[in-house]
């Protein structure tokens, strides 16, 4: 059985496309992530996290 996998978006990006990657994995608007990376963003913990999304998931594979 194959699952969905998460991995950072080459269409929906703005900086690294985390956010859109995690938009598309729940199939929802890109722009409610971002502006909840936002809101964790102002309280410092969501730079960090985004940093080490860039990181550790993957681009989507060539299709």
């Amino acid at each position: 059985m194959q699952g969905k996998r998460l991995y950072r978006s080459r269409e929906n990006r703005m900086l690294c496309g985390v956010c859109g990657g995690i938009a598309e994995y729940f199939n929802i608007d890109p722009t409610l992530i971002r502006l909840l990376f936002v809101l964790f963003g102002l309280s410092g913990s969501g730079i960090l996290g985004y940093i080490i999304a860039a990181i550790i998931i993957p681009d989507s594979p060539m299709m």
